[in-house]
C-alpha cells in the first residue's frame, strides 16, 4: 500500500462537566464516544474534521489521513508486543493535534481518559509509541500535498469563456468552494485525472434536452411530490457522518476485531477522499453550469465571471423559465460531475467489499426535514447498494442540483475508481 496520511479538525469534542449548586464544578472529564477503541477515533475524527467547517470532499481528506494512520499503527504485522488499543490512540490523536492545534488541549483529553482505560503497562507503553511514531510518519508523508488552509478555503483556477454551458455562480454566490482539492495528491490512483470522466454533452443533444426537462420539472422548488422533495432533503445530510456513522454500525453488526475496524474506517475514507479529489478536478475542468442557471439565466448576478445576465442554451427544444428556483440551494462549485453520485458510489463499493456482497441491507441515517438544521434523525433502509445508489441520484436531480447525465457521470466515477483502489490498497495480507 502506499503511504497516507491524515488530518482530523477537532471542533465537536466533547468535555462532560459536573455541576453543584448550578456553578461549582467537579471531576470534568472527556467524553468517549461508544465501541472499541477505532471506532471512537473515528467518531473523534468526523466530529473534529465536520466541526470545524470543512467542506465534505475536503473532509474526507483529513478523515483519510487520520483513518489511514489509525489502520498502518495496527495493520496485520506490523508490530509485536504492542497495545493495539494504545497504538491507535497514539496514531490518531498525533495527527489531529497536528492538524488542528487549536483542539490540542480537547484531543489530549479524549487521549489521556482513553489511556487511562487501558493497563499500566510494557505493552501499552510500546503501543503508544509506536502509534505516535507512526501519526508522526503520516504527517510526514503528507506534506506538500497540495491541501490548502485555513479550512474551506478559497483558490484560483483557470477559466473558460464565459458562454452557454460554463459555470457561473448560483445564488447565494458564495465564493467558489475548494478549487485547490482537485491538485491534491490522491491516496492511491496515480493523479487526479486517472477517472476523469468524459465531457458533458453537446448543448445541442437529446440527451441534454431530456436532462434539462427533466430537472426543470422535477427539481423545482414548486415541486408537490412529497416523496421527492423528503428524498432530496434525506440526502442533505452531511455525508461524512453518514457514511462513517454506516461504518462503524457494521462494524458493530460484523462483531469486527479492532484491526478489522481500522481496516474498514480506512478503507472507506481513502477511497472516499480519492473520489473526492477526483471530482473536484473533473468539476473544475469541464467547468459547466448549474441548472439554475441554465433554466433561468436572469438568476446570474454580477460574479466576476461573465455577463450579467447569463447565456440562453440556444437549443430551441428547451424552454427557459424566470425565476425558477431549486428545491436545496446550490452548491458553490461547477456541477459536472455529481459530487454526490461520485462518493456515494466509492463508499458503497467500499461498503460491499467489507460484507462480500451487493445485497447489504443496510439502515442509513439522514436529514429529517422536521427536525433541527444538520439532523440525522430520519432512517432509510436499503436492500442492495445499487437502490442506494439510485436514490441518491435521484435525489440530486429532484433537489434542482444536477442533471441526469450528471449523476450518471458521478456513480460511473465512483464505481470504477473504488474497484481500483480496493484491488490496488485493500487486497488482503496485511494490504502491502
Amino acid at each position: 500500500m502506499r503511504g497516507h496520511r491524515w488530518a482530523i479538525g477537532a471542533a465537536a469534542v466533547g468535555v462532560a462537566v459536573a455541576a453543584l449548586a448550578g456553578t461549582e464544578v467537579r471531576d470534568a472529564r472527556a467524553i468517549l464516544p461508544p465501541g472499541n477503541t477505532a471506532q471512537q477515533w473515528d467518531k473523534i475524527a468526523e466530529d473534529t474534521v465536520v466541526g470545524s467547517g470543512a467542506f465534505q470532499n475536503e473532509s474526507f481528506v483529513y478523515m483519510a489521513y487520520t483513518t489511514q494512520a489509525m489502520y498502518r499503527a495496527v495493520a496485520p504485522g506490523e508490530r509485536k508486543g504492542q497495545s493495539p488499543d494504545a497504538a491507535v490512540i497514539g496514531a490518531a490523536s498525533t495527527v489531529l493535534e497536528h492538524y488542528f492545534p487549536a483542539q490540542a488541549s480537547a484531543i489530549g483529553a479524549l487521549r489521556q481518559e482513553a489511556l487511562a482505560a487501558l493497563p499500566d503497562d510494557q505493552r501499552t507503553a510500546v503501543g503508544l509509541r509506536y502509534g505516535d511514531l507512526t501519526g508522526q510518519k503520516e504527517i510526514a508523508d503528507r506534506a506538500g500535498d497540495g491541501l490548502q488552509t485555513p479550512i474551506a478555503s478559497t483558490s484560483t483556477f483557470p477559466l473558460l469563456a464565459p458562454g452557454p454551458g460554463v459555470w457561473r455562480l448560483a445564488p447565494p454566490y458564495a465564493a467558489p468552494q475548494t478549487p485547490w482539492l482537485g491538485n491534491v495528491r490522491p491516496f492511491i490512483v496515480s493523479s487526479a485525472d486517472q477517472f476523469l470522466p468524459p465531457p458533458p454533452p453537446s448543448l445541442q443533444s437529446s440527451t441534454w434536452v431530456n436532462a434539462f426537462d427533466e430537472t426543470k420539472l422535477h427539481g423545482v422548488s414548486t415541486n408537490p411530490n412529497v416523496f421527492e422533495t423528503t428524498t432530496a432533503k434525506f440526502w442533505t445530510a452531511n455525508v461524512v457522518r453518514m457514511y462513517n456513522g454506516l461504518a462503524r454500525d457494521l462494524a458493530t453488526q460484523q462483531g469486527s476485531s479492532l484491526v478489522e475496524t481500522a481496516r474498514l474506517m480506512a478503507m472507506l475514507n481513502e477511497v472516499v477522499a480519492d473520489a473526492g479529489i477526483t471530482l473536484m478536478h473533473a468539476k473544475y475542468t469541464y467547468l459547466f453550469w448549474r441548472p439554475v442557471t441554465a433554466i433561468d439565466p436572469g438568476s446570474v448576478s454580477n460574479d466576476g465571471f461573465g455577463p450579467v445576465p447569463g447565456f440562453s442554451d440556444g437549443n430551441q427544444a428547451t424552454v427557459e423559465q424566470a425565476g425558477w428556483r431549486p428545491l436545496i440551494t446550490t452548491p458553490n462549485h461547477p456541477e459536472y460531475p455529481s459530487a454526490h453520485c461520485s462518493v456515494t458510489a466509492a463508499a458503497m463499493a467500499v461498503v460491499s467489499n467489507f460484507l462480500g456482497t451487493d445485497a447489504i441491507n443496510v439502515d442509513v441515517h439522514g436529514f429529517d426535514p422536521a427536525g433541527p438544521p444538520g439532523n440525522l434523525n430520519a432512517v432509510r433502509h436499503f436492500a442492495t447498494s445499487e437502490d442506494l445508489r439510485e436514490q441518491v441520484a435521484n435525489a440530486r436531480v429532484w433537489g434542482g442540483m444536477h442533471w441526469r447525465f450528471s449523476t450518471v457521470a458521478g456513480d460511473n466515477l465512483g464505481t470504477q475508481l473504488a474497484g481500483y483502489d480496493l484491488s490496488h490498497a485493500f487486497s488482503g495480507n496485511g494490504d502491502k
